[in-house]
């Protein structure tokens, strides 16, 4: 399914007061029977409305423990498929189908279809593993699928006589190669948030602030990562920061959105967001929100429970998807 290209130029909403929207969403939640899952890239006052929050990992599992009949996901399009996929009897709307994922829009089903063929026309005896910021039908071709917390784990259950082929990820495919020992053929796609942080802003930053521990997403290039102190996703940073007693100044290389619920956890910490930069120009820039994400808004979680639409709807090779989502994140 091919995902509408994001138009950064579409008509500003008009302003509703926060509060009274959080109180019509609750509202509407009970009338449509409705649960809220919201990703910890969404925005802090979408963060707060849900009845879920947690990195892709975690919502794949709560869409299947979810009670209510309907499930509205606040993330992008690829986690939205999931939770259909992994919970078909549930109606899952979105609050806006145009939230993509420059990751999964970097590797086209028809693409990774005839570089597989490529491969195997080669010689090549391998596994597909792919990251979850993959569309379903990219799924359908694989045989596992990770996320940024069970990578490891899985990359271990891949037969070690199989050689790995990673979508569409490079640099956490990379890094996973690095931790795990398995060489890996690599899909040249990569994340356009965590691509733009600037090493030298991040430097600077960490001079600024002596003492201070940069925490790093495993989706930003090598160079970010050889000088980070912690590299993991946003369920591992969680649990560090939480670990830390004594207040500490975070520096942290994700989503500017990632800091709502770590202050949250560890309010006795400062959390400063590393700066990235525009390649066109070399400008530092907080160009570290996602535009994607950042497309889910308050009125739109709104306008979808009153009018139960957009909704993701069930496709032919969701079937094929299902068995490999299931495989590779419930068992």
């Amino acid at each position: 399914m091919e995902l509408p290209v994001v138009n950064i130029n579409s008509p500003v909403e008009a302003y509703e007061d926060p509060l009274d929207l959080m109180d019509e969403i609750e509202s509407l939640k009970k009338e449509r029977d409705a649960s809220i899952l919201a990703h910890f890239y969404v925005d802090g006052d979408l963060q707060d409305i849900a009845d879920f929050t947690g990195d892709s990992l975690k919502l794949a599992r709560d869409a299947t423990q979810v009670k209510t009949s309907t499930i509205v996901f606040c993330g992008v399009h690829f986690m939205g498929e999931s939770a259909k996929i992994l919970s078909p009897e549930k109606k899952v709307l979105m609050p806006d189908l145009h939230a993509g994922c420059s990751l999964a829009e970097s590797c086209p089903v028809d693409r990774l279809a005839a570089y597989q063929a490529e491969l195997r026309a080669k010689g090549h005896d391998f596994q597909t593993v792919a990251y979850i910021n993959t569309t379903a039908a990219v799924k359908s071709l694989c045989d596992w699928i990770v996320t940024s917390g069970n990578a490891r784990e899985i990359i271990d259950r891949v037969p070690a006589d199989k050689e790995i082929l990673f979508v569409p990820d490079q640099h956490l495919g990379r890094y996973l190669s690095s931790v795990t020992g398995r060489p890996m053929i690599l899909w040249p796609g990569s994340c356009m948030v965590h691509e733009v942080f600037s090493v030298q802003d991040l430097l600077r930053a960490k001079r600024n602030h002596p003492g201070s521990l940069v925490m790093s997403h495993p989706e930003c290039p090598a160079n970010i990562l050889e000088v980070s102190d912690i590299i993991g996703g946003t369920e591992k940073m969680r649990k560090y920061v939480a670990s830390v007693t004594e207040p500490k100044t975070f520096l942290v290389a994700t989503e500017a959105n990632m800091i709502h619920p770590l202050k949250k956890l560890a309010p006795q910490h400062e959390y400063i967001p590393v700066p990235g930069i525009m390649t066109s120009t070399g400008e530092t820039c907080a160009c570290n929100r996602c535009p994607h994400m950042a497309l889910n808004t308050l009125q739109k979680v709104r306008d979808c429970l009153k009018y139960s639409r957009p909704e993701i709807v069930w496709q032919p090779y969701f079937s094929q998807a299902q068995e490999v989502l299931q495989r590779s994140l419930l068992q």
